[in-house]
């Protein structure tokens, strides 16, 4: 990890005491990252209500600039430019990024998956489409105990993905599946949510950090 990384860990931990209990689990989960963007994999997301917001702003941060700004590779900007005018303003305009989908978007097939089957494997079927070995699966849950997002773990566990908690209280279910588990020292779901923000922001920094 380079010193601007770690910098930006110990800021998030200084404004946010909170957090101090989980250092070591942020820090775990940015190698996790780190390690599948480093080897061309994919980040996927899911969540509900406010957590499946939260999962939408982090893909946010990740497909576009965050803290810096993002260069493209001079290869791409090569093969741009080849298609003209129109090609040249793509390789001024646009920025680099990193390949993550939230997986509570998709309405069409959302709600159609949710009529057809069951609303609680949504998260899960996707998965089972999407994801390969070595990608990543971020799972938020206040509680740890949402059921698509459990039945999400474990379809990415048997995928060869590994999995990300974003959690708060006892970290329920989904935190025996987890390969790491950033579990917040809050019970109440809006008190959770209000220190999740702070520690993907600092994953998304740190990420934006090393990788770019």
């Amino acid at each position: 990890m380079k010193d601007e990384s770690k910098k930006i860990l110990d800021e998030t931990i200084v404004r946010y005491a909170a957090l101090s209990s989980v250092k070591d689990d942020i820090k775990n989960a940015f190698d996790a990252l780190y390690t599948a963007f480093s080897n061309g994999k994919r980040l996927y997301l899911c969540g509900n209500g406010g957590s499946a917001a939260d999962c939408e702003h982090i893909a946010g941060e990740l497909l576009k600039c965050f803290k810096k700004k993002r260069e493209l590779s001079a290869d791409y900007k090569r093969k741009l430019c080849d298609f003209g005018e129109m090609g040249k303003e793509l390789s001024e305009r646009l920025e680099g990024g990193l390949p993550v989908v939230s997986l509570c978007g998709h309405p069409a097939f959302s709600t159609a998956y949710a009529n057809d089957n069951t609303p609680k494997f949504v998260f899960a079927q996707q998965v089972s489409v999407y994801a390969e070995e070595g990608d990543v699966l971020i799972a938020i849950s206040t509680s740890g105990n949402s059921e698509n997002c459990l039945y999400a773990a474990i379809a990415a566990k048997a995928k060869g993905a590994k999995v990300v908690f974003l959690g708060g209280g006892n970290g329920g279910k989904i935190k025996a599946l987890a390969d790491v588990s950033i579990i917040v020292p809050e019970r109440e779901t809006f008190k959770v949510q209000e220190l999740h923000l702070p520690v993907y922001h600092c994953l998304c920094a740190m990420l934006e950090s090393e990788l770019f």
